[in-house]
């Protein structure tokens, strides 16, 4: 019974997990589950596993300017936000500025956007679905906090198309 369990540590020692962790990024892979004789490793990688129930169980979160001092402050920011472009989500799930926990986001406020560039990652149904800007500008606004739940049409980014 002792070879077993010195066999079964052998393979699952740290070194072998380093491994499959690598294994696991390189190949975008979000779970492994692997079992030897008596013993068992499970890894699971990113967030995805955060809750069961449907994202839209959420209500989205109001997104209110601050009430200004004076009038002039309040027309000087509805005509600055009327020239803005939203970018809304196409789906209901969460909403991600980066590919992995540890690269770098998208986008970020004052980044420049064409039709084609991707801008965020929605992750539904354990799918992680690249979202496009579908316009061209810059970014101004950054709607969401990154892992937040979305809705359908919600408003994930504000883009300036003269910037």
């Amino acid at each position: 019974m002792d070879n077993q369990a010195d066999s079964a540590a052998a393979w699952f020692d740290m070194g072998r997990i380093k491994q499959l962790v690598r294994l696991m990024k390189d190949n975008d892979l979000s779970e492994i589950d692997l079992e030897w004789e008596t013993s068992r490793i499970k890894l699971r990688r990113g967030t995805t596993v955060v809750a069961s129930a449907p994202p839209m169980a959420y209500a989205p979160a109001p997104v209110a300017a601050p009430a200004p001092s004076s009038g002039e402050g309040q027309a000087g920011k509805s005509a600055a936000s009327s020239n803005l472009l939203e970018i809304k989500s196409p789906m209901v799930g969460t909403y991600y500025s980066a590919s992995s926990p540890d690269a770098d986001p998208f986008v970020r406020i004052g980044s420049r956007v064409a039709p084609d560039t991707a801008v965020c990652i929605i992750e539904a149904m354990k799918v992680f679905n690249e979202i496009q800007s579908g316009v061209a500008g810059v970014i101004r606004e950054i709607a969401v906090e990154n892992g937040a739940p979305l809705e359908y049409g919600q408003v994930i980014f504000r883009v300036d198309p003269n910037g």
